[in-house]
């Protein structure tokens, strides 16, 4: 058995080689536009480990602002339990979130570009090598996110069918095959898309792994609306519904179930129950309408452990006493999602919309996707972050379920793209003003040669290039490939050149391991750090 060519046999040790061209490198990626018209800038260099380190130092944080149901001001102090918005590239920041979150998030929520093989695909750039640029892309992101993670928390990957199978193999690989929990397919178009060849797409998935499956747990909660309406009551602890404490089922006979059959006590007045035989209680066996004997739920052990803060009542129903318990809020929680609630037009677009006043977005999720999402995976005090935080769906959504259950969990939110400032800001600014409770801190990573960048991809002629050129010359940082005199030298061949290769050969030119201040230069009085940012940075990394 082997590969031919023709008539001949392929010899493996010199004629096949199977490749996976980036596996080994560092993919940093600039976007552009939030649109799936993304016009995304990745730098595919292998860099020596010293490089790597350098690049993955955490970074001088800046432009800190306290936002309240008050407004804005700048910020005076960082909290350990401070809600965060970052601005800057999601591959750094993660790892300067490693300094003072590492093991400790709960809920990893993601929305990462879906790579879909259209005209304007975001890796279109290299489309030879489309499906290992896009993994690359995951798998440096994935491998700091899984060290953020606590042993019991989880990952949420939010994908279409495109990616479907090759995010699947990088994940099994990075979180462990035995690790992934299942896939939910989640109906967030009913609609589907009427120019499709073949399936009109109107469902995506949600990919969820835990960190350690034999520690992780889903919270005993309902998600469904007609579920959730059941548990209409509610003490100290949780919401609940009583239900008969006997089991009425051939199986739960008492032939079947003998050591579930014994007698409660009750009061006469029906506030009092126990195990213990009391002279003028009511004996109370679990025997059908009919005369059948059946069983209790619990053996009397169980029982009595059970039988205190009024976890079982006794009602007088057809002239007998019946015992009911407390069944806490829960459900059989099913991996396809097709309530409406799901839908993106209307709990994401047009949520969105309504919320900001304008279409500033598209394609946001819808906020009961990942409300749910965090409701079953999350507790009262639990950490969650989304490294792709577009549009800021989960720092929403995890402001919702608070107010909903008086929770005080924690996001994390990391954006490089502009729009952070006006929409995914402004959004969780709003809600918390309607809401009339919560806050968060807004913060940016200090940019280096990334201002550059931005400059470069800005620029609409050469004229803006030679500019710029000029700039980093004096202040920015080049890589050591490249030297400034023989550039200059060679004025005439670059201003030859096209835009689009000047701007490439430009941020070919950038050193990528400067792109932002490293915390270890924050003295540096090149990099004019304020007092009070140097202040804030060391209670952001508890220095």
């Amino acid at each position: 058995i082997g590969l031919i060519e023709g008539d001949e046999y392929l010899s493996l040790k010199k004629d096949v080689v199977l490749s996976w061209p980036y596996k080994d490198c560092v993919l940093e990626g600039g976007q552009t536009k939030e649109d799936g018209k993304r016009n995304e800038i990745f730098w595919n260099e292998t860099l020596a480990p010293d490089d790597i380190s350098r690049l993955f130092e955490p970074k001088v944080i800046t432009c800190f602002k306290r936002i309240d149901k008050n407004g804005e001001k700048s910020a005076k102090e960082i909290k350990d339990n401070n809600n965060l918005i970052i601005k800057g590239n999601n591959l750094l920041a993660l790892h300067s979130l490693k300094e003072k979150f590492r093991g400790k998030v709960k809920l990893i929520y993601i929305d990462p570009p879906y790579n879909t093989g259209t005209e304007d695909d975001t890796f279109a750039y290299n489309n030879s090598f489309k499906h290992s640029t896009w993994l690359t892309f995951m798998k440096n992101r994935l491998d700091v996110a899984k060290d953020l993670l606590k042993e019991d928390g989880f990952i949420a990957i939010a994908i279409d069918h495109v990616e479907l199978y090759y995010l699947g193999s990088i994940a099994d690989e990075i979180f462990g095959r035995e690790n992934r929990i299942g896939l939910v397919t989640i109906l967030h178009n009913p609609k589907g898309r009427n120019q499709s060849k073949f399936f009109s797409a109107n469902s995506e998935f949600m990919m969820i792994y835990a960190k350690n499956i034999l520690k992780a747990n889903f919270r005993n909660v309902a998600i469904s609306d007609d579920v959730k309406e059941s548990f209409d009551q509610e003490d100290d602890i949780s919401k609940f519904r009583y239900e008969p404490f006997m089991r009425a089922r051939t199986a739960w006979s008492r032939e079947n179930r003998p050591k579930n059959w014994y007698p409660i006590y009750v009061s006469k007045d029906l506030k009092k129950i126990t195990h213990e035989k009391i002279s003028g209680y009511h004996e109370v066996f679990p025997i059908t309408n009919d005369g059948k004997g059946m069983a209790w739920k619990n053996i009397k052990e169980s029982f009595i452990e059970l039988n205190e803060n009024n976890y079982f009542i006794a009602k007088k129903e057809k002239g007998e006493i019946r015992i009911h318990h407390k069944y806490r809020e829960q459900q059989v929680l099913k991996n396809v999602w097709t309530d409406k609630k799901y839908q993106s037009e209307f709990h994401g677009t047009n949520l969105l919309k309504k919320l900001m006043g304008d279409n500033l977005f598209s394609y946001p999720k819808s906020l009961y996707a990942v409300l749910d999402t965090i409701k079953i995976m999350t507790s009262d005090n639990d950490i969650i972050l989304d490294f792709f935080g577009g549009s800021g769906t989960t720092a929403h959504a995890v402001l919702e379920l608070n107010k909903e259950d008086g929770g005080k969990r924690q996001f994390i939110i990391c954006e490089q793209m502009d729009y952070v400032e006006n929409v995914t800001k402004e959004r969780v600014k709003k809600v918390i003003k309607n809401n009339k409770d919560g806050e968060f801190v807004y913060c940016e990573l200090l940019k280096c040669n990334e201002q550059y960048i931005d400059k470069i991809k800005k620029s609409k002629n050469k004229s803006d290039i030679k500019k710029i050129w000029t700039e980093i010359k004096d202040k920015g940082y080049l890589s050591y490939k490249f030297d400034i005199k023989k550039i200059d030298a060679s004025a005439k061949d670059f201003e030859s050149l096209s835009l689009d290769d000047q701007k490439r050969f430009l941020l070919e030119a950038l050193d990528k391991n400067q792109l932002y201040v490293n915390l270890g230069d924050i003295d540096d009085k090149d990099y004019k750090v304020s007092v009070e940012d140097k202040k804030l940075n060391k209670m952001f990394y508890n220095k």
